[in-house]
């Protein structure tokens, strides 16, 4: 089973993220399950989602203490928050920053890598909700799901233009990612 946990503020798109990614999980024939873990459940308040993916049945519902992946929205948690908790070593941390990573002094095994997806979102989506440009970003990384089932899932959740946005600003951190 793979486990992914997703570090943000509230109002970052951080549960979004979670279901797109599981909604694609499932489009691509695998079970999975997202859900939420809020705080102060307010508009910048640190807030956390995890995704769990698998070709089997999941039956746990804990939350993801030993993720094999993070996604960290806001790079600023990690001196707030304790965002490396359980990261397994060989892991991968996909962080939002305009920084590189050796820039971030982030103390782990974990590979890591960066890019400006509130840049990107505000460029493209018009907002500074940059949970596309993650998943997308994620995705090309990570092979676990595929571009194509996420396409599919911000569309149907976000019809019209607003999903179209969402997925140009996903295929726009897909092609950052492919010129490094």
């Amino acid at each position: 089973m793979i486990e992914i946990r997703i570090h943000g503020r509230g109002g970052q798109g951080n549960v979004a993220a979670a279901e797109l990614l599981s909604i694609a999980a499932f489009k691509d024939g695998k079970f999975a399950q997202a859900f939420p873990s809020f705080g102060a459940e307010r508009i910048g308040a640190p807030v956390m989602a995890f995704v769990r993916i698998d070709d089997k049945k999941i039956r746990t519902r804990e939350d993801v203490r030993h993720p094999d992946y993070l996604i960290v929205q806001d790079y600023h948690l990690f001196g707030s928050v304790p965002v490396l908790d359980g990261l397994k070593p060989d892991g991968l941390i996909v962080v939002n920053a305009e920084k590189s990573p050796e820039e971030l002094y982030i103390k782990t095994t974990a590979t890591i890598e960066t890019i400006p997806a509130t840049e990107i979102a505000l460029e493209i989506i018009g907002r500074p909700i940059p949970n596309a440009v993650m998943i997308g970003a994620f995705c090309f990384l990570t092979g676990l799901v595929s571009l194509g089932a996420v396409q599919e899932a911000i569309m149907a959740k976000f019809p019209g233009k607003i999903g179209e946005d969402n997925v140009a600003a996903m295929e726009r951190a897909v092609e950052i990612m492919q010129k490094r």
